[in-house]
């Protein structure tokens, strides 16, 4: 029987490994039941196939004797950037902090290191024609071209799309520059309707001028694609992949075996600080890990999930916001149904 630390261990071995993970907890008279799914496993087919909750963050189902809740986990979405100029290095730093994983690549030792690109997750000194073999390039990625001319454009696109492409390719350049490569991309015989993929010339037209504003225009194109069905998405499909919040569940899987409580917010309806899969860890001391908000409606919580450390269990608990939020200042009047259980160092995770 794994404990819970085992559990989350495991989980945030299959995202480090590029799976989807599905955590699927049972709650009953009888305890509290876990089984971690991983997209690497022959089990995921038939929850993929037997509910929706694995193309949402989290999904709850309430019967009369049972609580079932379906926690789904993805990698963080992958920004690769070709070209280690002066647009990468405003893309890296504001790529980093909208959470995207950030790979910088480029031909150029002086260009393409960990000193010129702190914020990246990873760079890759090498051919750009050797871009998809050294990367993986996987149909979640997003790829931004910004190399220092349309010969290396043209190294970096062969590369991206002799396999399956990614979700978003963005390059750089003036219509002329775009018309030229796109010309010879075609003589070579590459399919017209990949290469409408291309987003090009890159970014949302909102006049940028400097490498941070043309950083910026690069992002929201990007965030726009990826959160909305937009014209702009080649495919008119969005690419949302959501996960419950990680700070909680990483501190668990570091530190082992632990008695505490896992507040998570498995829905909301109106205006709430936090939507569904945010978690907050309480400790039997009082140090929480993670938040849902803030405020007196999570004081109230809190004290919930100090009892629930003693007395083990779970419990479901309705939030109205209205009642505290002009109390505490805030703008919000919705109200959240979070879910507090027991996380103890001998549990019964299955």
């Amino acid at each position: 029987m794994n404990t819970a630390g085992e559990l989350y261990q495991q989980l945030m071995q299959a995202i480090k490994d590029g799976n989807q993970a599905a955590v699927i907890s049972t709650y009953n008279e009888s305890g509290i039941q876990k089984i971690l799914v991983s997209s690497d496993s022959g089990q995921w087919a038939a929850y993929a196939a037997g509910t929706d909750a694995l193309n949402s963050p989290i999904e709850i189902h309430v019967e009369k004797d049972k609580t079932l809740l379906i926690e789904r986990y993805a990698s963080k979405s992958r920004l690769i950037i070709f070209g280690g100029g002066h647009i990468a290095l405003p893309l890296t730093v504001f790529g980093s902090a909208l959470g995207f994983f950030v790979t910088v690549f480029d031909d150029r030792p002086g260009f393409a290191n960990a000193q010129r690109f702190p914020s990246a997750q990873e760079v890759v000194c090498d051919q750009f024609e050797k871009a998809t073999e050294l990367l993986r390039i996987r149909p979640s990625d997003y790829t931004v071209i910004v190399t220092r001319g349309h010969r290396h454009d043209q190294l970096c696109l062969r590369s991206i799309l002799k396999d399956e492409p990614p979700f978003y390719i963005g390059m750089i350049g003036s219509k002329r520059r775009v018309a030229i490569v796109r010309s010879q991309l075609l003589e070579e015989g590459f399919p017209k309707e990949r290469l409408d993929q291309i987003h090009a010339p890159v970014g949302l037209n909102i006049g940028a001028v400097t490498p941070e504003e043309i950083a910026i225009s690069i992002l929201a194109e990007i965030i726009r694609c990826k959160r909305l069905r937009s014209s702009d998405s080649p495919d008119g499909n969005s690419q949302t992949v959501l996960s419950p919040d990680m700070e909680a569940v990483e501190w668990l899987a570091k530190n082992g075996n632990q008695d505490a409580a896992m507040v998570t917010v498995v829905s909301t309806d109106g205006s709430t600080p936090r939507e569904a899969g945010a978690k907050m860890l309480v400790l039997p001391w009082g140090e929480i890990i993670g938040s849902i908000g803030g405020g007196c409606a999570e004081s109230d919580v809190i004290g919930d999930a100090r009892d629930i450390i003693k007395s083990g269990g779970y419990r479901l608990k309705h939030v109205d916001m209205a009642d505290t939020a002009e109390d505490d200042g805030m703008v919000c009047g919705g109200v959240m149904e979070v879910l507090i259980e027991s996380v103890r160092s001998k549990s019964a995770q299955a």
